[in-house]
């Protein structure tokens, strides 16, 4: 795996916009402050062509000026590291104009991103083999005052941060729009983590109910929810459980509506990329964008019918912004997930500060890292080996 050097003090941060830019209110004040600030803090800046652009559809320009303005951005000397402008729809698009042999061979740089993002923070760690970091992107940055994430994905560029926490809360409806484009982030969740343990434990009311009563899971290839002895008939409160949750492996994940697009496209090269590191396994972080309960089901099962859970030592799943607490079909967030992973016998902890529904935590897709969990609080321990 090839990781970039950090962003040193006056380096120069570069922008781009393969997926939306920063063209529309509240996006374009709050990239605008944002600059302000890194200047403020000595960066140097370097903007792309498309950054205010919006002549594409679902991304900022063509595909094609797209494409070429990140493969150009990326083997550009001049900056040191590239932040993407923003999310969006069909950044799918412009993969047919990036020369990822050009940017495999180029110096490798760290690139920031986030939901369509997937289709380079994804693939230039399988395609490219280079770590990449899954987090916020530019506007964001121009938020006041700035929420911790923010200053936790600045420190990680600068190499000052590589073990992230989970935080305490998050935002359910944002508040910021065209004329509250520095809105700082709208916390007014508390932040309660679910888990799923190799030996059948969970917090998961919904996995407990199904436990004994759901046959499909009996089979000989596939773990019971939760053991005979966790299950209850009552609506006794039980005692807390101590857990001590931990596994390593390698990260490797995005946004789902991403990566099921991806999926048996000439751009999959998961299993190749699963094979070469094999012994370090993969730990999959996930969340999803658009996608229901049903969708991220459906998801689930392509991905793991495509085999790219293979060698998986662990899955850690982000809030779902059409999930948090609602039900289809008589089945929650949870049981959505869950169901496709038991077989796997590996801890999975869901609710997490990863994607839509933020704080989100940034993560080196491609690094080594050690997840650890009391089934409170979660901490992710990254290594650049």
């Amino acid at each position: 795996m090839k990781y970039p050097a950090f962003l040193q003090e006056n380096g120069t941060i570069g922008f781009v916009a393969p997926s939306f830019g920063c063209a529309t209110e509240p996006y374009k004040s709050g990239f605008l402050n944002a600059q302000r600030r890194w200047r403020e803090q000595g960066f140097h800046l370097e903007l792309g062509p498309n950054c205010y652009v919006e002549e594409g559809v679902g991304i900022s320009n063509m595909p094609k000026k797209c494409g070429e303005e990140l493969t150009d951005y990326y083997c550009d000397k001049n900056n040191d590291c590239l932040i993407s402008c923003g999310g969006g729809e069909l950044m799918c698009e412009i993969l047919d104009y990036v020369d990822f042999e050009k940017i495999r061979k180029a110096d490798p740089k760290w690139y920031l991103g986030y939901s369509d993002n997937t289709n380079f923070t994804f693939l230039l760690t399988t395609l490219c083999d280079t770590a990449s970091v899954y987090g916020p992107c530019a506007a964001a940055f121009g938020m006041e005052p700035l929420h911790p994430s923010l200053n936790d994905a600045m420190q990680l560029l600068r190499g000052e941060k590589l073990v992230m926490q989970g935080y305490d809360k998050w935002e359910r409806e944002s508040l910021k729009d065209e004329e509250h484009p520095y809105e700082p982030y709208n916390l007014t969740e508390t932040s309660v983590i679910k888990y799923y343990l190799p030996d059948g434990r969970t917090n998961a009311e919904s996995l407990r109910r199904m436990a004994g009563t759901d046959e499909a899971h009996r089979a000989e290839d596939v773990k019971p929810a939760v053991s005979e002895k966790a299950v209850s008939h009552t609506e006794e409160k039980r005692p807390e459980e101590h857990v001590d949750i931990h596994f390593t492996g390698r990260l490797l994940g995005g946004c789902m509506d991403c990566l099921v697009n991806l999926l048996g496209t000439r751009y999959d090269k998961v299993t190749e990329f699963a094979e070469q590191y094999r012994e370090e396994g993969i730990i999959w972080f996930l969340e999803a964008c658009d996608l229901n309960l049903m969708g991220i089901r459906r998801a689930m099962w392509q991905m793991e019918h495509a085999g790219w859970f293979k060698y998986c030592k662990g899955f850690l799943i982000g809030r779902s912004r059409l999930g948090m607490g609602v039900e289809e079909f008589g089945i929650d967030s949870c049981q959505a997930v869950c169901e496709m992973l038991y077989s796997y016998h590996v801890p999975v902890l869901m609710d997490l500060d990863i994607g839509h529904l933020p704080p989100a935590m940034p993560l080196i897709c491609g690094s080594m890292a050690k997840v650890v969990s009391d089934g409170k609080t979660y901490r992710v321990e990254m290594e650049l080996k």
